[in-house]
């Protein structure tokens, strides 16, 4: 098959309205699309690490992201994400009340301190794993849905299967390590989930948000000391044992852009905070997320050849969004792939070629184009005369 390829603009240059003063506009244009500068990414004091941005998953920085590490109670947002799962669909209400086993109860590490043999609702759990990370509440949970610790921890195997988080395996609902229970997850399947999370479960996500949470008459602040520290950051969880050290699952928000970031395996609740703050301001500082296109907006049109219509306008069926360094969206160019001849019947969302965004030699998206109107096939005469003309130009060219 022939293609031919069309060049398009996805900036906003503007030509000049008149020739005065076009090599001035000319001039002036070049200064600002001169490159931005991107300095290297921090260091950062972290076993693992990953800043992505959550709305299209491109990932800023990373190191060692996809080595299987100890998560401590970051296992929990895995636990909680079921959880949401299951209420979504249906088989889990807020209001429930869940037995506490004695199990549960006597679990060690960080509490929400349930009594043994009382009943919790749903939602109090929900904080007591979230804000509390409590030990007893993930068991609670995890017993309530799945009849056993062992059973949900084959669940959230299976969830972590559908979901992409190839690094991850899971023994246990809490995070708490033993020597015959332990998990483990890398810094790029925690990124996954959490983005799964905030884009799945958004009313969920918020109670990452909540700064603290009193229950059985005990307050507990939540650990996640960056709610306290920066206005954008809106979650996600802590998590420590001897064997993860400090980790920390943050997730914030400015000019519309969102950010995710992990860092495991630092050496104090101080640091992993800190090492979180580099990434995030450097996400922040030096890069944006870009609207390429909305659903259906046309990008281009084509000749459409024995129609009852000689051209057909061309689209992207869903948004589509970017990644890219700040300031170098005027930059950006696009060029489609399409059949030499395209000709009817056509029919309204049939894929007619591709479109590929690039900036520099980076190429940036690259999606299907859809025709966004069918075109019904013309009759005899306009056949034939498009036959002619097909067969004369293709004779002469």
């Amino acid at each position: 098959m022939f293609f031919t390829k069309m060049v398009l603009e996805t900036g906003s240059r503007i030509a000049a309205s008149a020739l005065i003063g076009i090599s001035l506009f000319w001039l002036t244009l070049s200064v600002a699309a001169a490159p931005a500068i991107i300095p290297r990414a921090p260091d950062i004091a972290a076993s693992s690490y990953i800043l992505l941005d959550a709305k299209t998953g491109h990932v800023i920085v990373e190191e060692n992201a996809d080595e299987a590490l100890p998560p401590a109670s970051l296992t929990k947002i895995m636990t909680a994400y079921i959880a949401a799962e299951e209420i979504q669909l249906g088989n889990l209400a807020w209001d429930d009340m869940v037995h506490i086993s004695e199990k549960a109860w006597r679990m060690e590490g960080s509490k929400m301190f349930v009594g043994v043999d009382t009943q919790v609702s749903v939602e109090d759990l929900m904080r007591g794993i979230i804000i509390q990370s409590g030990n007893d509440a993930s068991v609670a949970i995890a017993e309530h849905i799945a009849g056993s610790e062992d059973a949900f921890a084959d669940m959230m195997n299976q969830y972590a299967e559908v979901l992409g988080m190839r690094d991850s395996s899971f023994a246990n609902a809490s995070g708490l390590d033993t020597e015959m229970y332990y998990n483990r997850m890398s810094a790029r399947d925690l990124a996954t989930l959490a983005r799964a999370t905030i884009l799945n479960h958004p009313d969920h996500y918020a109670m990452y948000a909540e700064r603290e949470f009193t229950y059985n008459g005990i307050r507990q602040p939540n650990r996640n000391t960056l709610l306290f520290r920066d206005r954008n950051v809106d979650g996600m969880k802590t998590g420590w044992t001897e064997a993860a050290g400090y980790c920390l699952v943050a997730s914030a928000e400015r000019d519309d852009m969102r950010l995710i970031s992990v860092v495991m395996g630092t050496a104090s609740e101080e640091a992993r905070a800190i090492e979180t703050q580099k990434l995030l301001t450097y996400g922040f500082r030096y890069y944006e997320t870009h609207k390429l296109y909305d659903a259906n907006q046309m990008v281009s049109n084509a000749k459409v050849w024995s129609g009852q219509q000689n051209a057909v306008d061309l689209g992207i069926s869903d948004e589509v969004y970017i990644t890219i360094p700040r300031g170098q969206a005027e930059e950006m160019s696009a060029s489609l792939e399409l059949a030499e001849v395209i000709s009817a019947p056509l029919e309204q969302g049939q894929v007619m070629g591709t479109i590929n965004v690039v900036l520099e030699d980076d190429l940036l998206y690259q999606g299907e184009v859809i025709a966004l109107q069918s075109v019904e096939r013309a009759g005899f005469v306009k056949r034939f005369i498009d036959w002619l003309t097909l067969m004369f130009t293709n004779l002469f060219s």
